[in-house]
């Protein structure tokens, strides 16, 4: 088992179909730490509003990280927009679950880094959420569509592309442009005096420099499965287990064909 500082975690979409909670199930089976952060969009209530899904393996998940907090891990729940429902608890601290908006974490070296989900910044999600709500579902469409898309391209002979992945991304870019979404959040830091920010809400694993701020985005595990650690001795990096439970089903496939 691989041992870090800290772990973190962000837009899981518990509750939700598109959610790989198999994958994250095994990534937090196989990986330890000290910390772990929870950047927000964890439990997605706005899924759970218009219709109950949750199966047992998302249950595994709140399992397994209830037990780690049990065996000493120090969890801290970033509060995100699909998980707002929460944000009228916080501050809450029940043993070493710790929920709140946002936290100042002091890295290995001593720097101070802002963790924060980041949907504060993004101008759609503050001042519209109908527009929002309407994006996710047609997001969650093309999630279906995709299976679809994907059976025929297996079939093909082509790899796994996600048409949801390409179309969310060009909408993000288009929106992160027009409300400067890394920007504002650089500019957070510098008026905070702060050396760097740990996020998430978009959905693209990112390791950065953005006007001299250190700019970290942990990802998602609906289309990427990405988690941001801390090694031991201060150095960040991004693990795409994504790609690594997909080479791991790819040889499986093979050694029964």
């Amino acid at each position: 088992m691989e041992k870090y500082k800290s772990i973190f975690i962000s837009d899981v979409h518990l509750g939700s179909k598109g959610c790989k909670s198999v994958y994250l199930y095994n990534f937090l089976k196989t990986h330890s730490c000290e910390n772990l952060f929870l950047v927000g969009d964890i439990i997605d209530c706005w899924r759970l509003k218009s219709k109950i899904y949750w199966p047992q393996e998302h249950s595994n998940i709140i399992r397994n990280i209830l037990s780690m907090a049990k065996n000493g891990t120090q969890i801290t729940y970033i509060t995100g927009n699909h998980d707002d429902f929460l944000r009228i608890y916080q501050p809450l601290q029940l043993g070493n679950l710790e929920l709140k908006e946002e936290h100042v974490y002091e890295t290995v070296s001593g720097k101070n880094f802002l963790v924060i989900h980041g949907d504060q910044f993004d101008i759609v999600t503050k001042y519209g959420k109908s527009l929002s709500v309407l994006g996710d579902k047609v997001y969650t469409f093309l999630l279906s569509l995709n299976k679809v898309l994907n059976f025929f391209r297996s079939r093909l002979g082509f790899g796994y592309w996600s048409l949801a992945k390409y179309l969310k991304d060009l909408t993000k870019k288009a929106v992160n442009k027009a409300s400067d979404y890394e920007e504002s959040l650089s500019r957070e830091c510098k008026t905070r005096n702060l050396d760097g920010i740990v996020c998430g809400h978009i959905h693209k694993a990112q390791i950065s420099v953005i006007n001299g701020i250190e700019y970290l985005n942990c990802g998602d595990w609906v289309e990427s499965a990405t988690a941001l650690v801390e090694t031991m001795t201060g150095e960040f990096k991004l693990i795409n287990w994504g790609d690594i439970e997909k080479a791991r089903e790819n040889i499986k496939l093979l050694s029964n064909s």
